[in-house]
């Protein structure tokens, strides 16, 4: 597939409002850095795919700006229906794949890989629960389950829709950040090469 016919959806919500349960180990302000430090890692990893970030925050859709990712406003609050409304303005603009990556993966290197695979590719977290990053063709009328058991709740969705699946386990784009535990284990850096060292 065209790298062309791809694009990558990052959702970010409000910095101010970031991270919450690092509040024991960071103030307000260092949760917004560490936030916003972790996002412009992500947008980087997104190059040279056309890249966006889902927001409905003026902080972060100034930011996203000046990093120089496109903004896709959201509809309405919650992660899955800013993710299916990021999907279908994809869609209208012609896009056939999106690449869905969170904004938390400290150690994210080049996305570009999770598309080229026809049906859904799922990256999951870590621990094999959440879905760190997903690829979906844009046609499939994908539903999206992000929240507890997500990569397990994705992986019935591309089965039920009769896709094409792979789940890909990533020691780099499998690493969040959501709790103090998260970043004290953190690696001190992000690996030169991702994708021999998957």
């Amino acid at each position: 597939m065209s790298p062309v016919a791809t694009a990558v959806v990052i959702p970010v919500k409000s910095f101010d409002a970031a991270k919450e349960r690092l509040s024991g180990a960071l103030g307000a302000q260092q949760r917004a850095e560490l936030a916003r430090s972790m996002a412009e890692g992500v947008v980087a990893a997104g190059r040279p795919l056309p890249t966006f970030v889902a927001c409905g925050a003026d902080d972060v859709a100034d930011w996203a700006a000046s990093v120089g990712a496109g903004v896709i406003w959201l509809a309405e609050p919650g992660l899955n229906r800013a993710v299916a409304n990021a999907c279908r303005v994809l869609a209208a603009d012609g896009y056939l794949r999106a690449i869905i990556a969170h904004g938390d993966l400290p150690l994210a290197t080049s996305l570009a890989w999770v598309a080229d695979f026809d049906g859904v590719t799922i990256v999951p977290d870590r621990r094999g629960e959440g879905t760190n990053v997903m690829a979906v063709p844009l046609d499939a009328e994908f539903e999206f389950h992000y929240g507890p058991g997500s990569a397990a709740a994705h992986r019935g969705e591309a089965e039920r829709r009769g896709l094409a699946l792979r789940v890909m386990a990533d020691r780099f784009l499998g690493w969040d950040v959501d709790t103090p535990a998260d970043l004290a284990d953190l690696p001190d850096r992000r690996p030169t090469n991702r994708r021999a060292d998957r």
